[in-house]
């Protein structure tokens, strides 16, 4: 963060200054802002959120003896550190943030980047920063830190030398990415797709629709909107960037795309594509298993070549990517059995693609197993997209298909009904049940996919299954 006084920090966030002595006022910090008093270092801002099983209010202390010389606080505490008492620190630390972009912004280096979509954001916000990279220093979520408190929290982490942020935003309802797009005033505004997940919670797809696209509205007027031209309800947003004044900039498989992927093939060793854009035409080599992943690497070079990065320095950069993200498409395990560890997420769209990955690197002598768990958050849509996925993964060819966890049971359901039956569809009702029966059923030769929302938590069964066949 950039260094700013308590004094100064009071005023931003309109809370009462409490030094811890009167002659602190004008102490300059510069440290860490988090809500976790391990990330503390010295001259560190600690956030004292209330939350649903703890409050940050109990560690305050220990954010003090990790070096945090300011807690922000909802009310006083018996610590030895300077506080400043805020009615919501949540909404403190908004401020803060917007507060500290603005004076960098103001210096005219700055420019900032807004992702969003339902599904490839963390993806798309890894790729493009590790584009950005080496064109100057870039800030970027660390994990999918896209909510109120992460957000805010990645934009605190710029400095006067910061050339590039790249905000990942998350939806958790109506509003909430024009809460937290607000704040910054996105330069260039990056809308991925929009599909099924968290459709639950906004009362449908059109719904969904409407809250990627508060990305648009709260992005500078003259900015650029970067669309996945591909997904009609992103293309859609088209008439919207125009109004405000924004140029459009469309990625995609279409011949209208002014950055077009065509060629792809997956492999065991990655995703290949021919990319052009601007009459140039480069191949890419992902790492990264997937051809939706070829989607994220479009927006990414696209978002990259309005920041001044030529196609070829972006490609390079892309190929040196090993893995998106832990727990996103992760290979794990060794040439005999491969583990593919998707579980960080799931949506209907994302649980397709990894699906159709799956049986895409699987070779005519191997045998694919799909490790599935739940999809949360779907709402009066969840029994069907279970049947859905079950459908295809038979459709698929799916030599095995192990369901986990009750919430899945109609997922295993529809694959029998669809005819995988004689043990080729198996349902186990937790993690260490899948994990004895995949320890004795797999065999050299295996491509295993596991994949599931992270509330079902069977990321950490790919960890163990890696780890048995590392």
């Amino acid at each position: 963060m950039i260094a700013l006084s308590l004094a100064e920090i009071a005023t931003i966030t309109g809370g009462d200054l409490h030094p811890v002595d009167p002659d602190t006022a004008d102490t300059v910090v510069n440290g860490v802002v988090d809500t976790d008093s391990r990330k503390m270092t010295h001259g560190g801002i600690f956030v004292a959120k209330p939350g649903a099983e703890t409050d940050g209010h109990r560690f305050v202390g220990a954010a003090v003896e990790n070096g945090a010389a300011l807690a922000l606080v909802e009310h006083l505490v018996d610590d030895a550190v300077s506080q400043i008492v805020v009615p919501d620190v949540v909404d403190a630390l908004a401020a803060l943030a917007s507060a500290v972009v603005a004076r960098v912004r103001a210096g005219g280096m700055l420019k900032i980047v807004g992702i969003t979509g339902s599904n490839g954001k963390t993806t798309t916000k890894n790729f493009l920063a590790r584009i950005l990279e080496s064109a100057g220093e870039t800030v970027a979520p660390i994990d999918s830190y896209n909510n109120e408190v992460g957000a805010p929290v990645t934009m605190l982490r710029v400095t006067e030398n910061t050339r590039f942020l790249v905000s990942e935003f998350g939806a958790a309802g109506p509003g909430s990415i024009a809460r937290l797009a607000g704040l910054v005033e996105p330069d260039l505004a990056v809308i991925l797709m929009v599909g099924m997940a968290h459709a639950g919670g906004f009362g449908g797809i059109k719904e969904t629709a409407k809250a990627k696209a508060e990305l648009i509205t709260a992005s500078r007027p003259g900015g650029v909107a970067v669309l996945n031209i591909d997904d009609p309800r992103v293309a859609a947003m088209r008439e919207t960037a125009e109004r405000r004044g924004m140029t459009v900039m469309g990625f995609g498989q279409g011949a209208d795309a002014d950055v077009r992927a065509s060629d792809i093939h997956v492999e065991a060793s990655g995703t290949r594509a021919t990319i052009t854009a601007d009459g140039e035409t480069q191949t890419l080599h992902l790492k990264v298993l997937g051809a939706h992943h070829v989607g994220n690497a479009l927006a990414a070079i696209t978002a990259a070549g309005v920041l001044g990065v030529p196609l070829a320095d972006a490609i390079a950069r892309l190929e040196s990517v090993e893995v998106a993200e832990r727990w996103r498409m992760q290979p794990m395990g060794n040439d005999s059995v491969r583990i593919i560890n998707d579980a960080y997420n799931a949506s209907p769209d994302s649980m397709a693609a990894a699906l159709r990955t799956l049986a895409q690197i699987t070779g005519p002598d191997e045998r694919t197993v799909a490790v599935l768990g739940a999809m949360s958050e779907l709402g009066e849509n969840a029994g069907e997209e279970h049947d859905r996925i079950g459908l295809l993964a038979v459709r698929l060819n799916i030599r095995r298909i192990v369901v986990v966890g009750p919430e899945a049971r109609r997922l295993y359901l529809a694959a029998v009904g669809e005819g995988s039956w004689d043990s080729e569809a198996v349902h186990l009702p937790d993690q260490d049940a899948a994990y004895e029966y995949l320890r004795t059923e797999l065999r050299e030769g295996d491509r295993v996919l596991v994949k599931s929302s992270n509330s079902v938590g069977l990321r950490h069964l790919g960890d163990r299954l890696g780890e048995l066949f590392s």
